[in-house]
């Protein structure tokens, strides 16, 4: 397995970071993008790739934040406040970079063209614009932030999508649960789940207070199921 870190060229020409973890396989394999929460591509999110890797997935996790503040920050870092307004605006062109992302995998020789978006937090969003208009065959979202203003984005979609909450998840109000919980009746394409007493950031070892290692097993097998089906003869 080889890890790197890499530059993608964005479509306006700028280029922006990107770690890649590039399985050893016999034959084209999935791949999973990771868009992390608003620390950036930290040592979580680095964690979580090579785990994938192993697994032998092509494995891509892009700076979605490279033009306001590039790189990973810390969790006490206020500039996190900053890389993240306005929302909307900056997830909307962090689409463009998850397109580029993809177009990237397509260069290499591992990947058989297929891919899911595993988003976290901040990013949890692109699990389902992944799939509804970024070329994207599947989506996770883990403690995604703010759902509530993306649950239209479901219609029309076919891929499959997970959507994994704790219940005492700050960031996802008892009324987006349950707009969500409902989700699945009419669209069969989506599971959502919800834990009782997980906290926001359950995926994430580098916060202890709120890091369960069952929910983020059960978060990985969502993702490794996707990924399995995926897989072309």
């Amino acid at each position: 397995m080889q890890r790197k870190d890499i530059k993608i060229r964005s479509q306006s020409g700028s280029e922006f970071d990107c770690y890649m973890v590039v399985p050893e396989v016999k034959g084209p394999v999935p791949a999973i993008v990771l868009a992390s929460a608003v620390h950036g591509v930290d040592g979580d999110i680095r964690a979580i790739a090579d785990e994938f890797g192993q697994a032998g997935y092509l494995v891509a996790a892009p700076d979605l934040f490279w033009r306001t503040v590039p790189g990973p920050l810390s969790r006490t870092d206020d500039r996190t406040k900053t890389r993240s307004q306005p929302r909307l605006d900056v997830i909307r062109l962090g689409e463009q970079d998850m397109v580029d992302t993809l177009k990237t995998l397509a260069q290499y020789s591992q990947f058989n063209g297929r891919a899911i978006a595993m988003g976290f937090c901040y990013g949890g969003p692109y699990a389902i614009l992944g799939p509804k208009r970024l070329g994207y065959s599947g989506g996770v979202s883990c403690h995604g932030t703010q759902l509530g203003d993306f649950a239209h984005e479901l219609n029309g979609t076919t891929q499959p999508i997970s959507i994994i909450w704790g219940d005492q998840d700050h960031a996802a109000p008892a009324a987006v649960q349950a707009m969500y919980r409902a989700i699945p009746q009419t669209h069969k394409n989506v599971a959502v789940h919800i834990f009782p007493g997980i906290l926001h950031g359950y995926m994430m070892k580098e916060n202890p207070t709120a890091f369960d290692q069952g929910t983020r097993e059960f978060s990985m097998n969502e993702a490794l199921k996707l990924l399995q089906g995926l897989h072309t003869s």
